[in-house]
């Protein structure tokens, strides 16, 4: 997410009444994935799994329109808040910020599907969560039938890249991984930083994101996932480039036309074509909330991919 959609919110806290829409069947728990880690999960549908993963500074609930839609297409449907996120775990961390790794997340990811019964799924993962679902993917190949990543690079192309362009408009990045500072200006006044529509969002979406960017914990992890970035998960994506090592399920790149990935790197899929070589991708005609903007366009293609030879 970029700055240019982070606007005041101002919205009076309440307690949303149940939308009819809300995840409608599906069950909400904790599942113990890790030494000291649980992950705040919501499961549903019937059918070949799929994990969808969240965003910064999104939770799972940005995903309550989509979800539904693929589970009616015959889907077991598992939406996890991210390590760090919304109501999940926040592990102490360490210097180098590992705690916060994709590597970390994605072995939670892996454990959870694994405590649900699900030996082989698809995975998706949208913004920071992208990350994950690429992580998983290269360290579980196994357990990965199929990748769907949404408004990304690999955090080692975009770092490899980035010039004055991505500076100026993802200097979040950088902002976020020094010491203290980033938690002090966004706990001053979250609303102010992340700001949120219920009118788009959802009400109790807006309610779930809300409650988590307003919890100093909660905004202590997201940056750690930052700090992370810059640091092992860089190196982790590095490694992988220089070994040659390469996304080995079919994958599916799609992009918001009224954000920034294709400004920044012309052609989105020749960026991942160096990382898989069974890719295709198309545009979503949204901003960057792809789930909760144009959530029957995303879920659609998902649908279509999953359904792919």
């Amino acid at each position: 997410m970029t700055p240019s959609e982070w606007s005041a919110g101002g919205q009076e806290d309440c307690a949303p009444a149940p939308h009819p829409g809300f995840f409608p069947g599906f069950t909400e728990e904790r599942v113990d994935v890790a030494d000291g880690v649980t992950l705040q999960v919501r499961h549903g549908g019937s059918g070949p799994p799929v994990v969808l993963l969240h965003g910064h500074p999104r939770t799972h609930t940005t995903w309550w329109r989509v979800a539904p839609l693929v589970a009616e297409a015959g889907h077991t449907v598992v939406c996890p808040d991210l390590r760090g996120y919304g109501r999940s775990s926040k592990p102490p961390t360490t210097p180098d910020h590992a705690p916060y790794s994709k590597r970390a997340m994605a072995a939670d990811v892996l454990a959870l599907m694994r405590a649900l019964g699900h030996q082989r799924f698809a995975v998706a993962g949208h913004d920071r969560g992208s990350y994950v679902a690429l992580r998983l993917a290269l360290d579980a190949p196994d357990a990965v039938a199929q990748l769907t990543v949404l408004d990304s690079v690999p955090i080692g192309e975009a770092l490899r890249r980035a010039d004055a362009r991505f500076a100026a408009a993802w200097w979040h990045w950088f902002f976020f991984a020094q010491p203290e500072k980033p938690e002090r200006a966004i706990l001053a006044d979250p609303d102010a930083w992340y700001g949120g529509d219920p009118a788009v969002m959802g009400v109790q979406n807006h309610a779930d994101f809300r409650a988590a960017v307003r919890d100093p914990a909660t905004v202590r992890a997201m940056l750690e996932d930052y700090r992370a970035g810059l640091g092992v998960d860089r190196a982790a994506d590095d490694a992988d480039r220089a070994a040659g090592r390469r996304i080995s399920c079919p994958t599916l790149l799609l992009w918001s036309r009224r954000d920034d990935l294709a400004e920044l790197y012309g052609d989105p899929l020749a960026v991942w074509a160096d990382w898989a070589p069974d890719l295709r991708g198309a545009e979503i005609d949204s901003g960057h909330h792809m789930a909760e903007e144009a959530p029957e366009e995303l879920a659609a293609a998902l649908i279509a991919f999953t359904r792919s030879p």
